[in-house]
């Protein structure tokens, strides 16, 4: 990973921020992408920065705006000089009964988890081509198993997985694509899974445990670092959950 240069969104906290983490420990050069946690961001830098100068650097935007893509991909080059790989992370997650679907819970569910990662895959791709770089979208085990009463955050989870294998061949033999569909690693910040569910989902999972940000990171280096001849490809880090699904 050393002086590679990776644009990873939705970092300045939680799943994305121990990805990026993980990343420049390897050896990275990051350019961590965060919508409104600028405090977050901005300590996280330079946190990065101490331990490496220059080794890190942050981009504001709102991933539902179509328009602003293309400038994390230029800021990411103009600031590093290239880019070698992408992590679609950033995510919304919120339940939606049918009944309850909206244009606002259409708009930010698909935006966020399948319409960004697209458009922002389409923006570095000439990026990645040049150097045989590679692309990571975190997707979940929902999108294949889906989850009672998120119907269009499975839906939207989905179809990144299907794009996933889609831009495999498209952007091949140059580009590798691949996703990680984590299962129970972090809880949501809300209050939506009581300690009684939370007992019930890990009790479901084989290693009756809950995984932890950094088994998805080790997965995100695999692919991008360690599998020269894996894509299309997805990597359940669910701890045996979805086997039982």
């Amino acid at each position: 990973m050393q002086a590679k240069a990776i644009l990873v969104t939705g970092v300045a906290r939680r799943l994305g921020c121990a990805i990026a983490r993980h990343l420049h420990a390897a050896g990275a050069r990051v350019m961590i992408h965060y919508h409104r946690a600028v405090e977050d961001a901005v300590a996280f830098v330079a946190e990065l920065n101490e331990i490496r100068p220059g080794s890190a650097s942050s981009v504001q935007a709102d991933l539902l705006d179509i328009d602003t893509l293309p400038s994390l991909v230029s800021e990411t080059v103009g600031r590093f000089g290239r880019l070698d790989a992408l992590v679609n992370n950033a995510s919304s997650f919120y339940p939606t009964p049918l009944a309850t679907i909206d244009r606002a819970a259409w708009d930010d569910l698909v935006g966020s988890n399948f319409r960004a990662p697209l458009f922002l895959t389409q923006a570095a791709a000439p990026h990645l081509r040049a150097v045989g770089g590679a692309v990571v979208n975190i997707t979940d085990i929902h999108a294949e198993r889906p989850l009672a009463g998120y119907p269009l955050y499975c839906a939207a989870k989905a179809a990144l997985l299907g794009l996933t294998r889609a831009l495999a061949i498209e952007l091949a033999p140059e580009v590798r694509v691949n996703a990680v569909a984590p299962g129970p690693i972090l809880w949501p910040e809300s209050c939506l899974f009581d300690q009684a569910e939370r007992a019930a989902i890990i009790a479901h999972t084989l290693l009756e445990r809950a995984g932890s940000p950094q088994d998805v990171a080790r997965a995100v280096h695999y692919l991008l670092e360690d599998a020269p001849y894996v894509t299309g490809q997805v990597i359940n880090v669910d701890g045996g959950r979805s086997a039982r699904l």
